[in-house]
């Protein structure tokens, strides 16, 4: 613990070098997730025969583990050393991926779905323990006034490399099952020998960076937690973000299920869908970022949950058309916006809670916070996985005929059927749950409508700028006559790919 001891003050150099290495942590981490989860894990889930309710419960356990963060806050009260916490912890939560990676090499046969799920678990339990501290660190680190444009910065690198390692693993994958079918199950453990090594790696990136002493009070344990929840505006956001993820959770996961099972799209196909996710994220983050610093991160939740809520609905017509052709065009659309949206909830929900959260009980609040959200996302797909059964064998259709002499002209608006019940139930849940928004009060906050003009307007002035003769011109003057330097060239590189 000694030297990973927090200091009473940290230089403006220290802070800007800890920023760097949290952002390797970054890095390292979803390199990790990519090879350890997602699809992926869905793909390896149901290659070793899980059931609908083993597919909820992988699902569920992610969140389901954040409820024991409380055992987070009982360690930084016991030890006030956040990062050591973050390091031990994340240290234990990665050796169940290197021991998942091992056994199908030191045994005979692939690991059992109950295995996997055990050895998950413990996982993400030791995650959450991290995760819990690792949040209250980040908020004396980054500098409040830079939330916005630091996590977008950050998620923008990180979604780079998810896309770029997506693309890797789908395609070698492929080619496994193309020509070596025998060696599938091998290539799922490598996959996870290589992301607990990812971990490994990140964890030593936390290791170097700096944390800044927290001041805990003596409070009674359980007295703690009443005050986020007698702060009126928290317990209200703590509310809101519950059902949000609820809503989500009842219908997101079974996403890559109803495209594997139902659909029967190629595994590099749903890959290719999450690329496509993630570089209109990507694309969206810094806009995303720089406007929620702006104009408060409740109006961008304003903005961008609507979005996200109708393309949830949206997969309803997925499997109407009788050609996969046209529900795999109709898949690229709803994930371009779902990656738009999602990059400014992400940013805005986490922002939200960081600014809202007291400074002395960061931990305390974005705890509880985090333990009720995970309580609503662990039961949303857990129930999604019971009753999977029962919507299976109902048909909700409804179709327009138009009868002429000797014709009958069949046009089908829905189908609902199997998954595609709580795709509508979960779209229309969270449409309902931006009500709960409303009694969310945030400082600096603009209303939506004023902050869209301003959007609009800028997003205008942004595309005229570039699309007029003058400017493509006077650019390219600019150009010409600035000499040639590899040095400055490199340099220029280098400052585009950090905006």
């Amino acid at each position: 613990m000694g030297i990973l001891k927090p200091a009473e003050n940290l230089t403006e150099k220290q802070v800007n070098s800890g920023l760097k290495l949290v952002i390797a942590d970054g890095l390292a981490s979803e390199a990790m997730v990519t090879f350890t989860g997602g699809a992926f894990l869905v793909a390896i889930a149901i290659h070793l025969g899980a059931t609908n309710f083993q597919l909820g419960l992988l699902a569920a356990l992610p969140t389901f583990s954040s409820i024991f963060q409380l055992a987070s806050i009982w360690l930084v009260r016991r030890f006030n050393n956040r990062r050591a916490i973050s390091v031990v912890s994340n240290c234990i939560a990665r050796f169940p991926l290197l021991i998942i990676g091992v056994i199908p090499f030191m045994f005979s046969g692939s690991i059992s779905i109950q295995v996997l799920i055990f050895l998950l678990f413990f996982h993400y339990f030791f995650g959450s323990v991290a995760g819990a501290s690792w949040n209250s660190w980040m908020k004396d680190l980054v500098p409040e006034d830079k939330l916005g444009s630091y996590f977008s910065h950050r998620s923008k690198l990180t979604q780079t490399l998810n896309v770029t390692l997506s693309l890797l693993v789908a395609t070698s994958l492929d080619y496994v099952k193309a020509h070596h079918p025998d060696k599938e199950i091998l290539s799922y453990s490598l996959m996870f020998l290589v992301g607990g090594g990812l971990g490994m790696i990140s964890i030593y990136a936390l290791a170097r960076t700096p944390e800044p002493k927290s001041y805990l009070t003596n409070e009674n344990f359980l007295k703690l937690f009443k005050k986020p929840l007698a702060d009126t505006n928290f317990r209200n956001l703590t509310i809101f973000h519950g059902f949000w993820a609820f809503s989500l959770n009842l219908a997101t996961p079974f996403f890559a299920v109803f495209m594997i099972k139902t659909i029967g799209l190629p595994l590099s196909f749903i890959i290719a869908l999450t690329i496509i996710h993630q570089i209109s994220s990507i694309s969206a983050l810094k806009f995303w970022g720089r406007y929620a610093d702006k104009y408060s991160n409740k109006t961008i939740i304003r903005i961008c949950a609507p979005i996200y809520a109708a393309c949830i609905i949206s997969w309803v017509f997925v499997g109407l058309p009788s050609e996969k052709l046209y529900s795999m065009a109709i898949l690229v659309v709803i994930n371009i916006l779902a990656g738009m949206s999602t990059a400014g909830i992400n940013i805005a929900m986490g922002n939200i809670g960081f600014k809202l959260a007291s400074r002395d009980e960061a931990i305390v609040y974005l705890t509880s916070k985090n333990m009720f959200v995970a309580l609503c996302s662990t039961i949303a797909p857990m129930m999604g996985g019971l009753m999977a059964d029962f919507f299976a064998t109902h048909q909700f259709i409804w179709n327009i005929e138009w009868k002429s002499a000797g014709n009958i002209l069949t046009i089908p608006l829905v189908n609902l059927k199997g998954w595609t019940f709580f795709f509508v139930i979960g779209g229309i849940c969270a449409l309902f749950s931006l009500r709960l928004l409303k009694n969310v009060k945030e400082e600096g906050e603009v209303g939506k409508e004023r902050a869209m003009v301003f959007i609009k307007a800028n997003l205008k002035n942004s595309i005229k700028d570039y699309t007029t003769g003058t400017s493509i011109m006077t650019r390219l003057a600019d150009r010409i006559n600035r000499p040639f330097s590899i040095k400055k060239s490199v340099q220029s590189i280098l400052d585009y790919s950090s905006d």
